[in-house]
């Protein structure tokens, strides 16, 4: 899968077979809104202040009460609460979480949007037919503790780095590209959304898209370039980024894809045989150049 500039043709047709059986993906303006305001500004390298061009939060509303009965999402919530912030401190892993981790893993499972990802992989010669051995091979990729920073204890998982964010020394925000996490986050005053990210004018995002390049802040460090799916399920970004991972023994993996509307450049990094990061980021939707 080397990184080439046009669709890829194969990925392509998988990952929209992944999108259409996506029944658990929220509706914009029914399920959730958000409000774009303006586009953020440039950061330089390694500076924390950000001018603000975004007053309200990204989230005008979210449907709680749905998220919370869905299973894959209600676990999936559970599981944001579990990891510490920082990298290079050691996670304690309760027994309980390890059986989140699981409990998470099986609801996911049960959507036919991994049921459909399992069987692409499989005829791939990438995972295993058996689906607890499928489960056990998800589970060592997003869920396996290893060292990020070399002078601490085991202290990041795949799952964690992408899902839930964390810091590097205090000093920047690494991942944190999950748009559940985003909201809750914000809902708890500790992000500050800036704007969302466009080359020009001619390519404002609308309320409806549902992948978004944006600028933020966490706890007080900016992230000056962030990308997310937006009301996206969680299964379907687990599916699409284990199918990137699998088919690829690259460090860095870059692949562009059209899905649904979106032009998107899907990016996945590997940390040995875990996953060390992975993201979209949106090149144009509905023929709008960014």
């Amino acid at each position: 899968m080397a990184n080439s500039r046009q669709a890829n043709r194969e990925l392509t047709e998988v990952l929209n077979q992944l999108w259409d059986l996506d029944s658990n993906r929220l509706k914009p303006g029914t399920d959730y809104r958000i409000s774009l305001q303006g586009k953020a500004g440039y950061v330089a390298p390694g500076s924390n202040s950000a001018k603000d061009r975004a007053n309200a939060p990204l989230f005008a509303y979210v449907n709680e009460e749905k998220l919370k009965n869905i299973k894959t999402y209600a676990h999936f919530i559970s599981l944001l609460d579990n990891y510490e912030m920082s990298t290079g401190v050691s996670e304690t892993v309760t027994s309980e979480e390890l059986q989140e981790n699981q409990l998470f893993i099986d609801a996911i499972m049960e959507t036919e949007v991994m049921k459909c990802a399992h069987k692409y992989l499989v005829k791939k010669g990438q995972s295993p037919a058996d689906p607890g051995k499928f489960k056990r091979q998800l589970y060592d990729m997003w869920f396996r503790l290893y060292h990020r920073d070399r002078s601490g204890g085991e202290d990041s998982c795949g799952f964690e780095h992408v899902f839930v964010g964390e810091t590097k020394h205090g000093k920047e925000i690494m991942g944190l590209h999950n748009w559940v996490q985003f909201y809750l986050q914000e809902k708890h005053g500790h992000v500050d959304y800036k704007g969302y990210k466009a080359r020009d004018n001619k390519n404002t995002p609308d309320e409806d898209d549902h992948v978004l390049n944006l600028q933020f802040s966490w706890k007080g460090l900016v992230k000056p370039f962030g990308s997310s799916f937006i009301g996206i399920s969680p299964e379907f970004e687990v599916a699409v980024f284990t199918i990137i991972f699998l088919m690829s023994s690259e460090k860095m993996t870059s692949v562009m894809v059209k899905v649904d509307e979106y032009m998107l450049e899907l990016v996945v990094y590997r940390h040995g045989s875990f996953i060390g990061t992975s993201y979209p980021k949106l090149l144009s939707s509905n023929n709008r150049d960014l």
